[in-house]
């Protein structure tokens, strides 16, 4: 019974670390890979560098991304998910 309450805090330690920390971070990566996954010809992004653009073509891992100074190939994983999902938000118009 004393070695079980030797053990207890590091026991909980480990769990306040798991659900604190490590759980977090593993639904954000699969938020992600939904994300891009879900990515089709058309949608507007922002990358990770804060590059704005449209998808004109896409393959297995890249993309290419179609903006004002022209076309750019990079990897799917450059993609932002907070930043295009702000892009994407529909603008909300107020009324006077």
């Amino acid at each position: 019974m004393e070695n079980i309450q030797q053990f207890l805090p590091f026991v909980l330690i480990m769990a306040a670390m798991y659900f604190l920390m490590i759980r977090p971070q593993q639904t954000r990566a699969k938020k992600e890979k939904e994300f891009e996954s879900g990515l089709k010809v058309g949608d507007k992004i922002v990358t990770k560098a804060g590059i704005h653009g449209r998808i004109s073509e896409m393959a297995e891992s890249t993309i290419i991304v179609e903006t004002m100074a022209g076309k750019i190939k990079m990897e799917k994983a450059a993609i932002s998910l907070e930043l295009s999902r702000k892009v994407n938000a529909s603008p909300v118009v107020e009324k006077n």
